[in-house]
């Protein structure tokens, strides 16, 4: 399990230079922890280092270090080195320019310290967000870190933190928080494409590189071109990253997405071992072991089937690590122990996924395909064309569509955050808290009044990272590696307009398209899209007595944010007026249980 943890200071106060060197002191004492950059001002620790998949990358003449795994932007096409070392050019261009060349020459997860002109220092999270990187400020010295628990073992002595009531309230009702506050009072996080000034009182950073902007770069829409270049952006990018290990499970759910990626690493196409697991329940659209059999069988790649645990405990959530906000545990059920099993069992250090193909690829199931056309475009003799594959796209009539895309273009709607999720059980002052939560979206939002309204919601979907760690399994899981979330390919799907992502009228048929020939027809061309919905509410309804004791004498009721007679109701509702909510019950749930942790769930 990599993490990283760096202690910044200003060397000119004893006192915090000596809580900074006491810190220090106390990690050093651990074995497992290993000093990788070390100046008057900064010291920068790792752990679960592994050359090739997680490292320590050196600037020149001590201008700072990267973490993590960096790619290099021109191996993209030609095979990458599995080491990179960054010579004196490259580390001058990278401290010169403020960070922005490695943002523009290099790719991967990694988290950079970089001196600036002064000779202070600076944190640069890569634009993937791949790994978390979280600031904690205490007496003058900022801590730097990724992973919570060892900011609150490093110092116990030191307050716990306290929850930030406004951040928990929208992301109860909003979903994710994407600006920099956490759930957690005085911890920020530095966001992806970000760099913050460390020491002293240092402001908001700067963003060097932000999804809004890189959808407003010159789209591409030529569609062999586009064909050619999203085929071959998404196989450099799997096999870059297959590259890093020797052997690596796949989930495969026999979606177009997980089989796209099992495609990129089919035998000889990739040298690491590579074997597939597919998670199946009961239910009308829980079992794909028939698409993910067709899909291993072409890829001659071994296939593992496991059924989802359903009898899964929720107490289990009750004893996650602490996280500096929720996390929602639903896609962890179960599988998150098989996948730690399995890997293990495999020699795999890597668990890779399909996450992030339905925004990447484009599966919204809306016409907005057309007024995007529309913005780009005005009505000349493509919109037609364009009208009929957004009606398609969004099962709407002809007229409908045209009419939605016309409304768009004569009065376009930005909203300042995410709608809120259902509100049923939430209490109305829990949504007027969150309505005044407008900080805890993303600071570039404004930028995309400038966008379309399906390539808008494309890029606010991909400001939300996908987590890297298991707070269940902790140091039990696999390396998360998400592929298709690679910089490249995103920079690349955030240029191409939706209606050249769906042109012809399906969800993804771009990526359809530029894959036909790898993939088995029947996934090529498969219309359903599978899901868990019916193990979701199989698990509720086995842990009812659980979800009633933890909500209805909860913080959340206590808090006033969610409506405690409204919630009884609910789960003491027929099963089949529960099975359309069981989402919404799973929230509250990971909300409530991530709360034991912190001391404000009961001063308060």
């Amino acid at each position: 399990m990599f993490r990283y943890l760096a202690l910044a200071w200003d060397d000119t106060l004893p006192p915090a230079a000596a809580l900074a060197r006491r810190l220090a002191l106390q990690l050093q004492a651990c074995p497992a922890w290993q000093t990788v950059f070390l100046c008057p001002r900064l010291h920068v620790l790792v752990t679960g280092a592994a050359a090739g998949i997680n490292e320590a990358y050196p600037l020149h003449a001590g201008q700072g270090v990267v973490l993590g795994k960096l790619f290099r932007r021109c191996d993209l096409t030609q095979p990458s080195p599995r080491h990179v070392v960054l010579d004196a050019r490259e580390s001058d261009a990278i401290v010169g320019s403020g960070g922005r060349a490695l943002v523009r020459d290099h790719w991967g997860r990694h988290i950079s310290f970089l001196a600036d002109r002064s000779g202070r220092f600076q944190v640069l999270r890569d634009p993937s967000g791949t790994l978390p990187c979280f600031l904690r400020h205490c007496q003058g010295v900022t801590i730097v870190f990724s992973w919570l628990e060892d900011v609150l073992h490093l110092a116990p002595e030191l307050p716990r933190p306290e929850v930030n009531a406004d951040a928990l309230a929208a992301q109860l009702v909003h979903g994710e928080l994407a600006g920099r506050e956490t759930a957690l009072q005085g911890i920020t996080q530095v966001l992806p494409g970000e760099i913050v000034a460390l020491g002293g009182r240092a402001g908001p950073g700067t963003l060097l590189w932000n999804v809004f902007e890189q959808a407003q770069l010159a789209p591409i829409e030529d569609l062999p071109e586009a064909t050619e270049t999203l085929r071959h952006t998404v196989r450099a990018c799997a096999q870059a990253w297959a590259g890093c290990y020797d052997s690596i499970l796949l989930r495969l759910s026999g979606g177009v997405d997980s089989s796209i990626l099992l495609s990129c690493l089919a035998r000889g196409h990739s040298p690491a071992r590579v074997s597939c697991v597919n998670y199946h329940s009961p239910g009308v659209d829980s079992d794909e072991r028939r698409y993910a059999r067709l899909a291993a069988a072409l890829a001659q790649r071994e296939l593992i089937e496991r059924e989802r645990v359903a009898h899964f405990s929720l107490e289990t959530i009750l004893h996650a690590a602490p996280m500096p906000a929720p996390v929602n545990h639903v896609g962890r059920m179960g599988s998150a122990q098989m996948d730690a099993e399995l890997a293990a069992a495999l020699g795999a250090a890597a668990l890779f996924t399909g996450g992030g193909g339905d925004q990447l690829f484009f599966e919204f199931r809306q016409c907005w395909p057309a007024a995007d056309y529309l913005r780009l475009h005005g009505i000349d003799r493509g919109f037609p064309a364009a009208v009929m594959d957004a009606a398609r796209l969004g099962q709407v009539s002809v007229w409908r569509a045209m009419r939605l895309a016309l409304a768009d273009r004569l009065r376009p709607k930005v909203p300042a955050q995410t709608p809120p999720r259902s509100p049923n059980l939430f209490t109305e002052a829990a949504l007027a808290q969150a309505a005044q939560g407008r900080r805890f979206s993303h600071p570039a939002l404004q930028q995309a009044a400038g966008l379309p309204i399906g390539k808008r919601t494309q890029a606010l979907q991909l400001t939300y990272p996908i987590n890297y760690y298991d707070p269940f399994e902790r140091e039990a899981a696999p390396e998360l590696v998400n592929p298709l979330l690679s910089q490249p390919l995103v920079e690349l799907c955030l240029r191409l307009p939706t209606y050249v992502l769906t042109q012809g009228g399906r969800g993804r048929a771009l990526a359809r398209r530029a894959f036909a020939a790898d993939l088995p027809p029947e996934i090529a061309n498969r219309r359903s899209k599978g899901g868990m919905e019916e193990h979701i509410r199989v698990v509720l309804l086995d842990n009812l007595d659980f979800a009633r004791g933890l909500l209805l004498e909860g913080e959340l009721v206590r808090r006033g944010l969610v409506d405690r007679a409204r919630t009884e109701a609910l789960l003491g509702s027929d099963p089949a007026t529960l099975a359309g909510r069981a989402g919404e019950i799973h929230i509250c749930l990971a909300i409530e249980a991530w709360l034991r942790h912190w001391p404000s769930a009961q001063a308060q």
